[in-house]
């Protein structure tokens, strides 16, 4: 597992803090996931030399990036060109996703039609969308046609002024005319159909998380069977076999350090895709402790890693003018990673609460 980790630490930036541009960084890793604002900002300071939030903001307004619903139908934050050129490898898990919870309530729903009407109400958001589309489509009660129009029209979230650019009251807007192109006719990697899209996808992933099962890749994606996809690119791909005796892919050129690397202590984000990129998550977390990063209501509890494994938890709380961040390990620390938790925790508190007077790192003994 060693070997696995320290491949995925690579991949993900997080065996040093990477001197490349946040735009470089983002396509790297394929997309950062967005469910809530701060944690994209985060993921980043965490993986690059000197990241500021102003870098991120700019490259959203000047529409270099976009949040949108992306990998298992949740919301991403990934590089224009990307979004527009493999959202089509996408689009049946959508579809798949949307007819599995609304059943019956998506009968005779006119899809076409549905996402010609809402694209001449946007931009706006969903509570000021969902009563326009309930009242053009009586039929159909608006949080049905509210999630129709999100998993079938492609949309992208405006961004403001605000810290971290995306109140929960953000607006979307249709991609086409947010980045004056049309998604799966242009971008990055050329004019792409639904297929080239696919294979685009894998590949991308095996660069940011191989080597990997085919399970792994569907779990990250949300898309149910990726074998054909693997079996088309098995000719360029290289295999080989984990503890297990289940068949990796991966890209014969991608970094694959030495077990023995050393891994820095590291604060990851809420959700972020380093927890949630493979179904077999042994190379970033031990078995017995990932139930404990999940909370009943589904939200990824943000983490911290020591020698390249999670190794528990953590919050930050504002009171006032004092922001405290709080670990909750799994185990003893060992002097050296508790020393390097508080300095790390310090840096964190400095870049998500610049304005505090007092900080504080709370680690139990």
């Amino acid at each position: 597992m060693r070997e696995l980790n320290r491949a995925l630490l690579a991949r993900q930036l997080l065996l040093d803090r990477a001197r490349i541009t946040p735009l470089a960084a983002i396509a790297q890793l394929v997309a950062l996931q967005a469910q809530l604002a701060r944690p994209p900002f985060v993921g980043l300071w965490t993986r690059l030399h000197a990241f500021t939030r102003a870098q991120l903001h700019q490259l959203l307004h000047d529409r270099h990036v976009v949040r949108a619903t992306f990998l298992r139908g949740t919301l991403h934050l990934l590089t224009a060109g990307d979004f527009l050129a493999l959202r089509a490898a996408l689009q049946p898990m959508f579809t798949a996703g949307f007819r599995a919870i609304l059943k019956d309530r998506a009968a005779d729903l006119d899809l076409a039609q549905l996402a010609a009407f809402a694209t001449t109400r946007l931009p706006a958001t969903f509570e000021q969308l969902r009563p326009q589309l309930a009242r053009q489509f009586p039929r159909h009660d608006e949080r049905a046609l509210g999630y129709a129009v999100r998993m079938h029209l492609p949309l992208v979230q405006v961004p403001t002024d605000e810290s971290w650019a995306f109140p929960s009251s953000a607006a979307f807007d249709s991609a086409e005319s947010w980045l004056a192109r049309k998604p799966g006719t242009s971008g990055a990697l050329g004019d792409l159909d639904a297929l080239d899209a696919l294979d685009a996808l894998v590949r991308r992933y095996l660069a940011a998380f191989g080597p990997a099962t085919i399970k792994d890749a569907q779990r990250w994606s949300g898309i149910a069977d990726l074998a054909p996809a693997f079996d088309a690119l098995r000719p360029e791909l290289v295999t080989f076999r984990d503890d297990k005796r289940r068949e990796l892919f991966d890209l014969p050129g991608a970094p694959r350090p030495p077990a023995e690397t050393p891994a820095p202590v590291r604060f990851l984000p809420d959700f972020d895709n380093l927890i949630l990129g493979h179904d077999d998550r042994r190379r970033i977390v031990a078995d017995e402790h990932r139930p404990g990063l999940t909370t009943k209501n589904l939200q990824v509890k943000a983490t911290f890693l020591v020698d390249g494994f999670v190794a528990g938890t953590w919050t930050l709380v504002r009171a006032r003018h004092t922001a405290t961040l709080t670990l909750a390990p799994f185990a003893a620390l060992a002097r050296p990673a508790r020393t390097a938790l508080e300095a790390e925790g310090d840096a964190l508190l400095t870049f998500v609460e610049p304005d505090a007077t007092s900080r504080a790192v709370s680690i139990p003994r």
